[in-house]
This record gives structure tokens, sequence and C-alpha cells, in this order.
């Protein structure tokens, strides 16, 4: 089953490191490594479980006291990484959802939580680059539908303490759907 992990480190030059680190480790391929803010620098890989976890620990290691945050979400939904990537068009949005965490991996576990819960489809995920730290993560489907994939998104173990807000918008306008791909 495909996989993905994350780390997140307060270096920048560290972090450029533990990404080489991460693909020397293991079969993994990186979706991203890059600088955010506020002086961090994340990278978000795939891979089978234990490539990804053997990475994972390779990293930490490499990583040492740098390493802010770190996950392995064994079968991860295929369109939280669409998302990540602004790959996911929906062709219509009846309503939207925006779950906004403190914690780049919190949205993540929120994402993925929310598109298995209900039967909704991922527009973004955001991982705090350009807003501080921050992530969000919108979706859209029927309203029921939405407010229950916020609900599960909000309350999943691995993103409580982290949310800052969220939304449920009914017959979004035109315009802020436009703004939103």
């Amino acid at each position: 089953m495909q996989s993905i992990g994350f780390l997140e480190l307060n270096s920048i030059a560290k972090g450029v490191e533990v990404a080489d680190i991460v693909l020397k480790t293991a079969d993994v391929s990186m979706v991203f490594a890059k600088a955010g803010c506020p002086g961090k620098y994340y990278m978000l890989f795939t891979g089978e479980v234990a490539a990804v976890q053997a990475s994972i620990d390779s990293g930490c290691r490499t990583g040492e006291n740098h390493v802010v945050d770190k996950c392995v979400i064994p079968n991860i939904h295929p369109q939280v990484v669409k998302a990540i990537n602004m790959t996911n068009y929906p062709e219509s949005m009846q309503a939207i959802g925006v779950m906004e965490f403190y914690s780049v991996t919190a949205s993540v576990y929120g994402a993925d939580a929310a598109v298995k819960a209900a039967d909704v489809d991922l527009v973004e995920v955001r991982l705090g680059t350009g807003i501080g730290g921050k992530s969000f993560v919108v979706l859209t489907g029927e309203v029921a539908a939405v407010r229950e994939a916020i609900a599960c998104g909000t309350h999943t173990p691995n993103a409580e303490g982290m949310l800052v807000s969220y939304v449920v918008i009914p017959s979004p306008h035109p315009e802020l759907l436009e703004t939103l791909m």
C-alpha cells in the first residue's frame, strides 16, 4: 500500500541534508522538499510503508534536534497527494469546507481523515509556505458530506489541539470558487 512520510525541520541547511538521506535510505519518491515559513524545511515523500518508515528513521537520526515534527501515514487516500500538488480540480462545488491548523502535519492527517469519512473532493492542502507555518485544507461536496468530512478531519487524534478554525459554506459564490482554483 502507498504511504506518505513527512518531516519538518527548523533548519534549512539540515533539511537539505535530510532530504538527501531520505532518498538514499529506501525506495521512496519525493513529492516536495522545500524551505517554508518561518525558516523551516518541509519534505513529503511516498512509497511502501516499510520504505517510508526507514526513510523517516534515517532522516530523524540525521536531523537530530532540528526535527520539529514527523509522521508516517499508511494507506493515504490518493486525493491527499493530488491536493497537496494542487492537481485535483472538481467540476463543481455545492459546498466548500476549510480546515485551518497550526501544524502542517495536522492538515495532512485532517485531510486524510476527511476524505476517507465522506464523499468529498479535496481541492487543496496548503502546507505552511507563505502562511507563517500554518496549513489549511479546502474540500468540496454536498453540504452534509462536507459537514461530516470537516467533523472527522478536525477531530482526528493526530490533528486535535492544532485546529485554528473551520468553516462550511453552502452554495459558495461563483467568484469565490474561481479564487480557490
